[in-house]
């Protein structure tokens, strides 16, 4: 019986725990393009927006659990793409957003930096970059959906309300704007 135990108790030692099993290094985590990203709760908000379960399964190998799911819920200003324009060659989703959906995100900019892996470089209000995720093995719809959860879109303010309008009035005649908006019966 005493034998028993101790091999049980052997057993239960060597088997190690389902959360230290899954843990991937700094370095595997970073060429899976989980840099920045190592919040466990950012890793559920990316859920919502990304359809992939394994690219899910990865971030979740990659992230540190935390106390407030406060992190999760912040969008950005803005954010950078950043690429090597020579290593474009072997990114064609990275490709495809840039040439077909990057006008989608007025508040995003491509960035081409020499021997940079392709990144999203999130903003603050002030510009200043607050997290930095590698988007290398992502698909053309994994960033438009992390996108548009994460970044805001661009608010128009007065200034090019104001210039609209008056390219607008150019356009149509100034007669027919102001009828349309209702200025003169």
């Amino acid at each position: 019986m005493g034998l028993l135990l101790v091999l049980l108790v052997a057993m239960i030692g060597a088997v190690p725990l389902r959360s230290e099993q899954q843990q991937l290094s700094t370095k595997e985590c970073e060429n899976l393009g989980f840099t920045g990203l190592a919040l466990c709760s950012d890793c559920t908000t990316f859920a919502e927006y990304v359809k992939d379960p394994e690219l899910i399964s990865d971030c979740r190998k990659c992230c540190t659990e935390d106390s407030a799911d406060a992190m999760s819920k912040v969008i950005y200003s803005g954010a950078l793409l950043e690429v090597c324009m020579r290593r474009l060659v072997f990114y064609p989703e990275i490709v495809g957003f840039i040439e077909e959906e990057k006008d989608k995100f007025p508040s995003v900019k491509v960035q081409y930096t020499f021997n940079s892996p392709p990144k999203l470089i999130l903003l603050d209000d002030d510009g200043e970059s607050k997290e930095t995720i590698r988007i290398d093995n992502w698909k053309r719809e994994h960033i438009l959906q992390f996108l548009r959860g994460k970044v805001e879109m661009q608010k128009l303010d007065i200034v090019s309300i104001t210039s609209m309008l008056a390219l607008l009035g150019k356009h149509i005649g100034v007669g027919k704007f102001s009828q349309h908006l209702g200025i003169i019966g």
